[in-house]
């Protein structure tokens, strides 16, 4: 399964209030409230969906600074760690039946309408959110974002499109209707992106509108798009269904697989293989029981001249957002299913990212048709992990940074808890006084701050240094990262890089001198590797070894924020693993080479305003030999003060001068740790499972004296 959170291991590579229109009413029963607010039935009323945004000034609006300032506040160290309690609270697939039961019910027919969920507008979003349009699948309801209602809430203005089920419009006329609230939208707003989120009818309509407005800045999000419909089983029901009668209902086991994967396989396992091993009688009787007391609500949702009708309405959605392919130039995301009955999604994918300028694929592999339903799916944190999230025409790394929630940080942490569990980390700081603690007392805690260091092979020193800082000290490091973990790569290359997702989200941007000066300006912890890809990825023998470039521009720009500077070394990748394929050796087999010229083309092409050995160096994978695993140590040097000097520093020899300063306490922190492992008795991993198992497994392993 291609995760949206992964492991921080593979190749990490670091371098130099919602207003309603007027006139609308309560969307639900007098008796049984829906959690959502209408936008008049007509057609015309959909322009009326807010639209507030703030002008800029030199690239950094009011609105932007506020924002930066509370994320920087967030992410500063506190009086108490980070925690990683999950308050989410996210509402499951019995809340979606429970609220399409009252909405489909309470709405007998009319025309497709626009509603907001209060579950949504209940949270304090920026004045400046980006518009979300809901276009649903082949159920109509509009409401299967439910799960994800809270932390859409936060980010987007979010509006959802509900189809009765009586209702009759075409696909074409659905395409008129999305087309007229997005051209309206854009008129109010131009600066403003418009996301498009549709799951399969409702990600062809995307499509289309798309096709049909390549002017406007949409941004598409796809799951399991019905352009597959010719390839699917779905079109062997049409001519069944003409005939069957009205009394003519569907299989408990079909019915389920419209709800969610989960429902879908335990239905399976029932029929077909027995009880699974895991259930219980007991389980499987609640659960038999809760899931048929929704049997109603889902013939609600589909009778059989309904379905009859939306299989048609794919078809020819299908039809239509297929021949205008050609002409879709939005920014594009496709969410598949690796588990999906009803289409051959992650073919269709495939297929849709050859076609689509500007496609990016994120595959599930354990899910069902329904993606949004599933507890395992968190449509947000798919859109943080891709960059897909800004709010503007140009995406801004960051001042369009949302910060981790405790669960995806959570998430982070458990999928890389086995380099805690191998490496048991050391981290030693610097006092004021100069007296070296064990910890990160150290540390700053205002900033801004620039941490200089060596890159350890592949990254691997990154998951311990950025998770320990916001545990311990709760400071968010923003990492200054290798463009490549941005880049959409061109078609047929390679596959997409969703081993980067974790940096994403955790808020690494890419390598850009504008870029450190909106991070120094936000008064951010800011991780730079002048060494850079040459060092991550370093030859036989190579290990400790600095590859910092000639320029010495970060000291200059530290100086212009009077930031501080804290030079680190990091030892132990010597402990875990050597390189026993390395560059040298890859460019004699001609595949590989070629494989390694023309990603290094791309990144080349991508890093234009970048010269010099560092910046055009070949990308690629060394082999790695694993080893008994030792341990990681870290060092953080005496912070050095920039504040004052900006005058001096602009001078190039005196800037050089501290560059050179800032890298010679690099190596000596490196030197220092090298020495010092030496008299660690719990170096190697036997010793520590051996003191762990003693003294408890969250017990501190002890280490050198300092």
């Amino acid at each position: 399964m291609a995760s949206t959170v992964t492991p921080l291991f593979p190749a990490a590579i670091f371098c130099c209030s919602t207003n309603s229109p007027s006139g609308t009413s309560t969307f639900s029963s007098s008796s049984n409230p829906i959690p959502t607010r209408r936008l008049k039935a007509e057609h015309t009323d959909a322009g009326h969906l807010r639209a507030n945004t703030t002008k800029r000034t030199d690239g950094f609006s009011a609105e932007n600074m506020r924002r930066f300032e509370k994320i920087r506040d967030n992410g500063a160290p506190a009086t108490r760690p980070f925690s990683l309690e999950d308050p989410e609270n996210r509402r499951s697939v019995k809340d979606y039946l429970e609220q399409t039961k009252d909405l489909v019910r309470s709405v007998d027919g009319g025309p497709p309408r626009w509603f907001s969920p209060l579950d949504c507008a209940a949270f304090s979003r920026l004045n400046d959110s980006p518009l979300l349009l809901f276009l649903p699948g082949i159920d109509g309801v509009g409401l299967g974002l439910i799960m994800h209602y809270k932390k859409l809430g936060e980010i987007f203005d979010v509006w959802c499109l509900h189809i009765p089920v009586k209702d009759r419009t075409p696909f074409s006329e659905l395409v008129k209707l999305v087309e007229k609230t997005v051209r309206s939208e854009h008129h109010r707003s131009p600066n403003r992106p418009i996301y498009l989120v549709g799951e399969t009818i409702g990600a062809c309509l995307a499509l289309s509108v798309a096709a049909l407005n390549p002017d406007i800045d949409l941004v598409l999000i796809l799951a399991n798009p019905g352009t597959s419909f010719r390839q699917s089983q779905l079109q062997l029901l049409i001519p069944l269904l003409e005939v069957a009668p009205e009394s003519f209902q569907l299989s408990l086991p079909y019915m389920l697989s419209l709800v969610s994967g989960d429902s879908l396989r335990m239905v399976e396992a029932i029929f077909q293989q027995g009880l699974p091993l895991p259930m219980t009688i007991g389980e499987l009787s609640s659960d038999l029981v809760a899931m048929s007391s929704y049997l109603p609500v889902l013939a609600d949702i589909l009778p059989t001249k309904t379905l009859l009708w939306k299989l048609q309405m794919l078809k020819s959605a299908s039809a239509f957002s297929n021949s205008r392919l050609h002409a879709v130039k939005a920014e594009t995301l496709i969410i598949s299913s690796g588990r999906d009955v009803l289409l051959p999604s992650q073919k269709e994918a495939t297929r849709l990212h050859q076609l689509l300028p500007n496609c990016m694929i994120r595959n599930f592999e354990d899910t069902g048709h329904f993606i949004f339903l599933e507890d395992d799916v968190d449509l947000v944190t798919i859109i943080k992990s891709t960059s897909f999230y800004r709010r503007s025409r140009h995406p801004d790394y960051v001042f369009d940074y949302i910060p981790p929630t405790p669960s995806e940080f959570k998430k982070i942490m458990e999928s890389n808890q086995w380099i805690y569990v191998a490496t048991s980390p050391v981290m030693l700081s610097t006092l004021d006084t100069g007296k070296i603690v064990r910890g990160l007392a150290g540390i700053p805690s205002e900033g801004p701050v620039l941490f200089v260091g060596y890159h350890m092979l592949l990254g691997i020193d990154l998951a311990p240094l950025v998770a320990q800082l916001l545990i311990e000290r709760n400071i968010l490091l923003r990492g200054i990262a290798h463009p490549m973990m941005f880049m959409n790569l061109q078609k047929g290359t390679l596959r997409e890089f969703s081993s980067f997702d974790t940096y994403r989200i955790m808020g690494a941007v890419p390598v850009s001198g504008k870029n450190i000066y909106k991070l120094f300006s936000s008064k951010s912890h800011v991780l730079l590797y002048p060494g850079g890809m040459r060092e991550a990825l370093h030859r036989k023998g190579e290990e400790y070894k600095l590859f910092w470039p000639e320029q010495s521009e970060f000291v200059r720009m530290a100086a212009r924020f009077g930031a501080k500077i804290i030079p680190f070394g990091v030892v132990g990748e010597d402990d875990i693993g050597e390189v026993f394929f390395d560059y040298e050796d890859q460019i004699k087999i001609p595949y590989l080479r070629d494989q390694i010229e023309e990603l290094t083309n791309q990144v080349v092409k991508l890093r234009n305003d970048t010269n010099g050995e560092v910046a055009n160096q070949p990308v690629h994978l060394p082999g790695i030999l694993p080893k008994l695993p030792g341990r990681f140590y870290y060092y953080f040097g005496k912070p050095i003060e920039t504040e004052g000097r900006k005058h001096e520093l602009r001078d190039r020899e005196k800037s050089h001068e501290l560059y050179l300063q800032v890298k010679s306490e690099v190596e000596r922190c490196i030197a220092y740790l090298k020495e010092k492992r030496e008299k660690d008795r719990y170096r190697n991993i036997l010793p520590r499972l051996v003191y762990q198992a003693t003294n408890g497994f969250t017990s501190e392993v002890p280490t050198f004296e300092i």
